[in-house]
């Protein structure tokens, strides 16, 4: 299905991004992987998918504009493109908004919100020149509805749908989709850390703490997979999802149905 492009994953050495990764090399797009967790364990993973080479890493630190433009350009120089990107690096701080650190919340708002303009901004003339393109910027149900604590990712990823949906219109007539994931709880390294942190804190079970993870937010108890993100991510790159535009889908085992 995807043949001849080119895809750039942000975050993509572990977790969603490398589940994504993984599905798009699967259907024969080159890609470019970008991340701070187990490089040659992610490269190996995502050229083993592909059956073959043309996958390729790059250390942009997604908090410095330069680095994402360079990114992106190293991208088309060794593959073409990018014609699909994936915009799926975050991070996460818990803390009150009288208690919230100022260094992280600027990391933040830098990693989970800014780097998707910055690399949108670079990627898109040569994706509307081609007439051809995919954005699939990674939110979270934490940008349709709001968690005390979380501040700064509500604050980013409530600004990544609104510039999902500001791109889509400016893009509408020229063949390049931008679309948002919105998953519930994923099992993530970022979301073990939260679980592990409630299990030592409340003195419970990993799996006793799981369960009561779920159970605040999701009615399924279940974790959604980056398998089944990934699947969303391959329907909006088909030709099914030329005409989805703007949307924020979230994957979150009812959430927001409540």
């Amino acid at each position: 299905m995807l043949q001849g492009k080119t895809a750039l994953v942000t975050g993509s050495t572990s977790g969603i991004g490398l589940g994504i990764a993984v599905a798009l090399a699967q259907q024969g797009a080159k890609l470019m992987l970008n991340g701070f967790g187990d490089v040659e364990a992610a490269l190996a993973t995502v050229r083993a998918a592909r059956g073959g080479g043309e996958v390729a890493y790059h250390g942009a630190d997604m908090r410095k504009p330069a680095e994402i433009e360079d990114l992106v350009h190293q991208c088309g120089q060794q593959f073409g493109g990018p014609d699909i990107v994936v915009n799926n690096a975050g991070i996460q701080h818990v803390a009150l908004v009288e208690d919230f650190p100022v260094e992280r919340w600027d990391a933040i708002i830098a990693i989970n919100l800014s780097s998707a303009f910055h690399s949108m901004r670079v990627a898109l003339p040569g994706m509307k020149h081609r007439g051809w393109g995919r954005i699939i910027n990674i939110a979270s149900v934490h940008g349709l509805a709001a968690s005390a604590g979380k501040s700064a990712y509500v604050a980013a990823k409530h600004g990544v749908i609104g510039l999902t949906r500001a791109a889509a219109l400016e893009c509408a007539r020229s063949g390049v989709t931008v679309n948002a994931i919105c998953p519930g709880w994923v099992l993530t390294p970022l979301v073990q850390k939260q679980i592990d942190a409630r299990a030592a804190d409340h003195g419970l079970t990993n799996e006793e703490a799981e369960r009561q993870l779920l159970a605040e937010k999701e009615p399924s108890l279940r974790f959604t997979t980056p398998e089944q993100l990934a699947a969303l991510a391959l329907f909006l790159c088909s030709p099914a999802g030329d005409n989805v535009l703007g949307t924020a889908w979230n994957m979150d085992g009812g959430w927001l149905a409540q």
